[in-house]
């Protein structure tokens, strides 16, 4: 079986953990996920199974959409509500002045990743370095937010929802609010509602797929390329990786053969080259 499946991770559970079930119902090790998801967040996990597993750098670049909450006067050392209380104290920011932050803060910008996170430095994930009390040089990401928008503010709870960029860290954007409104404050709640054109209205939880009650989507529900229908000599060039001559403006395309997913092949030059070998 070769698919992509929606799942909505429950909080409590690493992306890790979600794998490791997938794996078992499936029986399969050729699973991936395009996007690691915080143990406190909950939400859309795109996950990537057998030859699929080839779409998920593709995947991981989708700009992704967060439903997100701030409690003021809490700092922790992981950001979130989960980590060692720092500090506590009384804290008052008006409604206006979160919107006049929030407004500073759409565009790009360089953001340093949390010591507490999976990103690798040296083959070593951070929160191994932060866990065993060792000192890092912290990777900076630019990221880009489209939008922040205030949802909700009362009893030092700021609910926002944001649409960024592949890469960006809420708990990081979360800390950058805070010090903009002269604040502590700590992520308490995090939903991914969404990752490119994936809502979280489509996703299964594992209860779901472990019952049968799931949809599998295929390339073509995936990516809106146009499907190209290969001749036989085509597809003997296709599987070595050669390139090909199409007659077609397109960017992309999906090859088949005999009805059967083979390649995305994009265009440059007069030829069309390999993108991602499906078979």
């Amino acid at each position: 079986m070769n698919a992509v499946i929606l799942i909505n991770k429950d909080k409590g559970k690493t992306s890790r953990d979600v794998v490791n079930s997938l794996t078992k119902v499936f029986n399969t090790k050729r699973i991936g996920h395009t996007g690691t998801l915080d143990p406190i967040a909950q939400g859309v996990l795109v996950i990537c199974i057998n030859k699929y597993t080839k779409l998920v750098n593709s995947l991981m670049s989708l700009d992704k959409q967060y439903i997100g909450t701030i409690t003021l006067g809490v700092k922790t050392d992981t950001f979130d509500i989960t980590g060692k209380v720092l500090e506590q104290k009384d804290v008052s920011v008006s409604k206006e002045n979160i919107e006049k932050v929030f407004s500073s803060l759409i565009g790009k910008y360089e953001q340093v990743v949390p010591i507490y996170s999976a990103k690798k430095v040296n083959g070593k994930k951070l929160y191994e370095y932060a866990r065993n009390g060792e000192e890092v040089k912290l990777p900076i990401n630019e990221v880009d937010i489209y939008n922040l928008e205030l949802i909700s503010y009362e009893d030092n709870k700021i609910v926002f929802k944001c649409n960024c960029s592949k890469g960006t860290y809420i708990r990081s954007l979360i800390q950058t609010i805070c010090e903009k409104l002269n604040v502590i404050g700590t992520m308490s709640d995090l939903i991914r509602t969404k990752q490119g054109n994936f809502d979280i209205s489509n996703t299964y939880t594992i209860k779901d797929i472990e019952n049968g009650n799931y949809k599998m989507l295929s390339v073509k529900d995936l990516f809106d390329y146009k499907i190209y229908n290969l001749n036989e000599d085509e597809y003997n060039k296709v599987k070595n990786g050669s390139h090909i001559k199409i007659d077609s403006n397109e960017d992309k395309l999906l090859l088949y053969y005999n009805n059967e997913e083979v390649a995305i092949y994009k265009k440059k030059d007069e030829f069309y080259v390999c993108d991602i070998m499906l078979i």
